[in-house]
């Protein structure tokens, strides 16, 4: 039986677990993808060539298409059935994984990773539309619910992970092992999808709003783009006129939205204060952390000439911090709200700072350890309840719409990061600094970042959503 998006189900699906099953499978394929090329980054470079640009648009790379194609996604899979989607999403996204294992050089990587992106943008919002049509009553909590410790095993284990594929060296496959893991994975949700997960009936609805999305792809190009060639080619003119023209993109792309038939932005959002001040926290935030994790894999690797298994090793303290403190974290923003984010914000600056300090000397990646650990207690404390408390004062019916930008933004953001603070890291490097200082010093604008944020997190609402 073909049911209607909107149908609920009369009886519980019997096969509902395996659905789960199969939706988790694809969430690990994408945060496990994330977590590693982050710690492989300095193998692939070394195998391919390309230098930090490389390293750079590995992430970058992956992202920009990620974050411009998500906000449409959830409405694509409403149009033409979200198991379709969930289909086509799991198959590019597994071939083009294949195609980055097989890339003879940056060039091909590179755009194997854009295709990576698009495909896991197309993907991802379908399994969260397949679960809440699936389940019913409290079990739908109950599902949600597996995917926090999920993501912690995939914080936690994917550093070290990454490490052990990348050095490892496995029957001869090098570094590509970092994306080979993602075949058995795709093969299983395609397989599992398939045969588990429910068909729904097309529902027509609005259509899509092409001319936002190429705004959009624009407006982030303009911004990423030159931060990551500027350093490179010598920082040429039009690398300012672009990095200058990024700003009003992005304003022009938010007044469109009040004059699109079916806008990319649900327009009454733009309107809330605490969903944009939301916004801006997210984008200082996410730049920092995902920004950080690449300059420290460098780090660890470049100068310090740890292997791809001791680097993983040595950032696996700070992705050991964000599960521990994470578990808590939610319970509590429910009781005291923005505080808390405030209070993770604090804690992951004073972790960076010591970081800063421990760097001088370090001969080994264990003398960085108190410093890595305390940010990731920090980092926990904000990650779990930063979107529950951004969404606290957006209606019901503006839900999937803020939910949607808000992980676009965080894609964004993560590509923003990792282009300014590599720029930052060579911009020490590349006049005299010792690679400590230079760690340290892209350690204490990491905080200034963390500064921002924290200044515009007195304009989030107050308590969290329900």
């Amino acid at each position: 039986m073909i049911r209607t998006p909107q149908q609920p189900l009369r009886h519980p699906y019997p096969h509902r677990w395996a659905v789960l099953a199969v939706v988790l499978a694809a969430e690990v394929m994408d945060l496990l993808d994330a977590t590693i090329t982050g710690v492989a980054a300095p193998a692939v470079t070394a195998a391919l060539g390309g230098g930090r640009e490389t390293a750079q648009w590995l992430q970058a790379a992956y992202t920009l298409p990620f974050a411009v194609l998500l906000i449409t996604a959830g409405r694509l899979g409403d149009r033409f059935g979200r198991r379709r989607l969930f289909l086509i999403g799991a198959t590019g996204f597994t071939l083009a994984s294949a195609l980055c294992a097989l890339a003879p050089d940056p060039t091909t990587l590179l755009a194997a990773r854009a295709v990576q992106g698009a495909f896991g943008a197309l993907l991802l919002p379908q399994g969260f539309g397949i679960v809440k049509e699936t389940f019913q009553g409290h079990e739908v909590a109950k599902a949600f619910g597996l995917f926090g410790p999920v993501m912690g095993l995939c914080a936690v284990g994917g550093p070290v992970l990454g490490g052990l594929l990348a050095g490892a060296d496995l029957f001869g496959t090098g570094w590509r092992a970092v994306f080979l893991v993602n075949l058995p994975l795709g093969l299983a949700a395609l397989l599992g999808a398939a045969r588990w997960i429910p068909r729904t009936a097309p529902d027509p609805g609005p259509g899509l709003d092409v001319p936002s999305m190429l705004l959009a792809g624009a407006a982030s190009a303009a911004l990423v783009y030159p931060l990551v060639q500027g350093p490179e080619l010598g920082w040429p003119a039009w690398s300012f006129v672009l990095l200058a023209a990024a700003p009003p993109a992005f304003w022009l792309l938010a007044r469109l939205q009040h004059r699109r038939p079916a806008p990319l932005v649900a327009p009454g959002l733009l309107a809330r204060r605490g969903y944009t001040s939301g916004i801006l926290v997210a984008v200082a935030f996410f730049a920092a952390f995902t920004g950080l994790m690449l300059v420290l894999s460098l780090f660890l690797q470049g100068p310090l000439g740890l292997s791809p298994q001791g680097a993983g090793y040595a950032i696996a303290p700070l992705a050991l911090g964000i599960a521990v403190s994470a578990g808590p974290a939610g319970a509590l923003a429910r009781r005291h709200g923005r505080v808390v984010i405030q209070a993770g914000i604090v804690l992951t600056a004073g972790g960076l700072c010591l970081l800063a300090v421990l760097t001088e000397g370090a001969v080994d990646g264990w003398r960085l350890l108190p410093g890595t650990l305390v940010t990731g207690l920090g980092m926990g404390l904000v990650i779990p309840p930063l979107f529950d408390v951004i969404l606290a004062d957006v209606t019901e019916t503006e839900v999937g719409s803020a939910s949607g930008v808000l992980n676009a933004v965080q894609q964004l953001a993560n590509a923003v990061g990792v282009a300014l603070l590599v720029t930052v890291w060579s911009a020490f490097t590349d006049h005299g600094r010792t690679p400590a200082t230079a760690l340290a010093g892209t350690a204490l604008v990491t905080v200034a970042l963390l500064a921002a944020a924290l200044g515009l997190s007195v304009r989030l609402p107050r308590h969290a959503r329900a």
